[in-house]
């Protein structure tokens, strides 16, 4: 199945909201957080075929975690592997930088 990669520029007061909207998107791989200076803050490979609710459920203390970590005035990067045709995807909400 073909993969594809996008980044998303996110302030530190969104980055939690951004990563719970994604997990529930399902067609996302993995995703990585990245400080200002580019330095990776977190990364969480996602499994293809896991219910979204209990995916959801796990990542629970992990958000809880991030939310403490991230800066409310900094802006982070979010990259997105997703699986399928950057084609089929429709951006509703945010932006990417660039899809690779």
């Amino acid at each position: 199945m073909e993969t594809w990669t996008e980044k998303f520029q996110v302030a530190g007061n969104r980055v939690v909201d951004r990563v719970k909207q994604l997990v529930k998107e399902g067609n996302v791989r993995r995703i990585i957080i990245r400080k200002p200076d580019g330095e990776v803050l977190k990364e969480i490979t996602l499994t293809a075929g896991v219910a979204v609710s209990g995916l959801a459920f796990m990542l629970v203390p992990w958000l809880a975690a991030l939310g403490a970590l991230v800066a409310m005035g900094m802006n982070y990067t979010i990259e997105v592997e997703r699986s399928g045709s950057p084609d089929d995807f429709d951006h509703d909400d945010d932006e990417p930088t660039g899809a690779q």
